[in-house]
């Protein structure tokens, strides 16, 4: 019951913190457009820290599950969004903008993708199994 509790309450401090950062950045670059900037930065660098932190944090698996959810479902979840991906794309066909729905999805997943290959081979770099 103790475990739990604290999952969920790193889930939800990570997802305070998360939205917050998102809610900064959102606030810094443009969210409009024929590329909602923030989106990509957001889910590409999301996906980057995700795949750094499982390389070099979370896949250990002596690492307790609260810390595990409170930076993957919490911060990094709540940071990245696939609903303002969504959103973005869905507004540009709904105007009828092809190209740039096709440039926000394809480029949000293939970097996307990438970022989080490069953040797991980066994070895993120097880690053998045995030590902590």
């Amino acid at each position: 019951m103790i475990t739990m509790l604290l999952t969920i309450a790193a889930v939800f401090l990570g997802g305070v913190l998360g939205t917050s950062l998102r809610l900064g950045l959102d606030l810094a670059l443009p969210t409009g457009g024929p590329l909602a900037l923030s989106t990509l930065v957001a889910n590409v660098l999301g996906s980057f820290i995700l795949g750094l932190v499982t390389g070099r944090v979370l896949s250990r698996p002596e690492r307790p599950e609260w810390l595990r959810a409170g930076l993957g479902a919490g911060l990094l979840g709540s940071f990245t969004s696939f609903s303002a991906l969504a959103m973005d794309a869905g507004g540009h066909l709904l105007a009828g903008r092809l190209l740039e729905a096709g440039a926000e999805l394809g480029l949000s997943v293939v970097l996307g993708i990438a970022a989080a290959l490069g953040g797991l081979v980066l994070g895993s770099l120097g880690q053998s199994r045995g030590a902590s």
